[in-house]
C-alpha cells in the first residue's frame, strides 16, 4: 500500500518527539500494541536516528514508519538508511524534491493556499496543514472548494475532541504529537499514553 492509502485507511498518525531515546522507543511499542499503525519519529528527538532504527527493527511489518522534521537532502538519505519509509516536513523544504527524486513518499507541511499549490506541484503524496489549531477545522472546509482532490492532514494541537470535525470537514487523517503522547517520550506515563491512544483511535472513526 502507498502512504496515501495508509493515511486513508488508518486515519491516525502518531508523532513521537522525545528527550529520552529509550522512552521514545517504548512509546512507539506501546502505541503499536494499542493499534496505531502510522508513525512519525521527529528528528528533533534525542538520538532520533537510533530510535528510527530500533522501531523499524522491532515493529517490522506491523507499522508504516516515517521520519519527521526532515529539512535537508542529507537528512532524507540518513532517515532512509535508518529505516524510515516516508518523510514528513513542517514546510516546503529542500528535503521535499530530494525525497521525491529518490522515490520516497512525502507528507509535506504547508499552511496557506500558495504553499499547498507549491507542494502539490512538486509531487508530494499528501499535504500536512501545520499548525492546524491556528486555523481550526473550518479551514479544511474552506480549502476543499479550491483543492477538492488534495489529501490534507491536520497536525499541531489536534485533540481527540476535535478529530471528528477535522475529518468531516475534509481531512483524510490527523497527525498528533503531545495530545497523544504526552510525557511518555520523555520517560513519562505509558498507562496514560495507552488510554489516550484508545481515545484517538475511537475518535478517528466517529463522525461529527
Amino acid at each position: 500500500m502507498t502512504l496515501l492509502d495508509d493515511l486513508r485507511e488508518h486515519r491516525l498518525l502518531g508523532i513521537i518527539r522525545g528527550t529520552d531515546a529509550a522512552a521514545s522507543i517504548d512509546t512507539a511499542l506501546a502505541l503499536a500494541d494499542e493499534g496505531v499503525r502510522l508513525f512519525e519519529i521527529s528528528l528533533t528527538s534525542a538520538d532520533a536516528l537510533r530510535v528510527i532504527e530500533q522501531v523499524a527493527t522491532r515493529l517490522d511489518g506491523q507499522i508504516q514508519l516515517g521520519a519527521g522534521t526532515v529539512l535537508t537532502p542529507d537528512q532524507v538519505i540518513r532517515v532512509r538508511d535508518a529505516g524510515a519509509t516516508y518523510v514528513v516536513t513542517p514546510a516546503v523544504a529542500p528535503s521535499v524534491p530530494a525525497a521525491i527524486e529518490g522515490g520516497i513518499p512525502v507528507l509535506c507541511g504547508a499552511l496557506t493556499p500558495t504553499e499547498i499549490v507549491t507542494a502539490v506541484g512538486l509531487g508530494v503524496d499528501a499535504v500536512k496543514i501545520f499548525p492546524a489549531s491556528t486555523m481550526g477545522p473550518g479551514y479544511f472546509k474552506d480549502l476543499r472548494a479550491p483543492f477538492p482532490d488534495v489529501p490534507l492532514v491536520p497536525v499541531g494541537g489536534v485533540g481527540a475532541d476535535t478529530v471528528p470535525a477535522y475529518l468531516t470537514n475534509g481531512a483524510i487523517a490527523v497527525g498528533v504529537a503531545s495530545p497523544l503522547c504526552g510525557d511518555a517520550p520523555d520517560g513519562g506515563d505509558l498507562d496514560g499514553l495507552r488510554l489516550r491512544a484508545r481515545s484517538f483511535l475511537e475518535a478517528v472513526w466517529v463522525r461529527a
